[in-house]
């Protein structure tokens, strides 16, 4: 045990493992969560612990906490909360019911539910780091519904960053672009990866680990005066 913990939410791959590798790296022990299958712990110097959660359920975050906090010795100092899924983009006139409430219940619900918890729990002088997307910033056909839900969750993070800055904790997002996942090329062929990367002007759609740096950033002492900020690793898309 270091001493400091970090809780992801949604570590089990992409953006999210990578931050659980980087997060090690720097010193922390993590925690993460997923909602599938059992995923595999990566080998770290300190101590990872996986848990399963949906975080759709108020519930199961609640309890993910306390398990994290009686595991690791404390509560965390850290937390992360990048769960979160897509759907198939499209034109808001022809966009199921079905889809949206997805996304609702898992990109908004769900994050209220983590980043709630994360207010009440994260120890005084810790980080709470939200995902959310630059495409919240760039307006793209079929891409409203998706864009709106992280919308939400960059709203509720620049209430938290003035709610908890008295307790000494800093509040950030991290808005990536397109980045080289399974969630972002899925059902996409290679002309609509292409065309993903020529929204950045390296030509180009970003890795994980390029995100992950920003998280651990963030994350550290080093960004002691970045609060109440949404960082876009978009490579200069917007």
């Amino acid at each position: 045990m270091t001493g400091k913990t970090a809780l992801v939410f949604g570590g089990s791959r992409g953006i999210g493992a990578a931050v659980v590798t980087a997060l090690a790296r720097d010193g922390f022990d993590v925690a993460f969560t997923h909602a599938g299958s059992a995923p595999d712990v990566p080998q770290a110097a300190t101590s990872i612990t996986v848990h399963k959660c949906d975080i759709r359920d108020a519930a199961q975050v609640a309890a993910t906490f306390a398990e994290v906090t009686a595991q690791h010795g404390g509560a965390p100092a850290c937390v992360v909360a990048n769960a979160g899924i897509n759907v198939p983009g499209g034109p808001l006139a022809q966009f199921p019911d079905d889809a949206f409430r997805d996304l609702l219940e898992v990109n908004i619900l769900g994050a209220f539910h983590v980043l709630r918890e994360a207010a009440r729990q994260v120890r005084d002088g810790g980080t709470i780091i939200g995902l959310t997307t630059s495409m919240v910033r760039v307006a793209v056909p079929g891409g409203g519904p998706y864009t709106a839900s992280k919308a939400a969750v960059e709203s509720l993070l620049r209430s938290m960053s003035k709610e908890l800055a008295p307790r000494g904790i800093r509040v950030n997002g991290v808005a990536p672009g397109p980045v080289d996942t399974d969630l972002f090329r899925a059902g996409k062929d290679e002309a609509a990866v292409a065309r993903s990367a020529g929204m950045s002007p390296f030509n180009r759609v970003g890795q994980p680990a390029e995100v992950a740096e920003v998280v651990a950033f963030l994350a550290s002492d080093r960004a002691s005066w970045v609060h109440g900020q949404i960082v876009q690793p978009n490579g200069g898309m917007v």
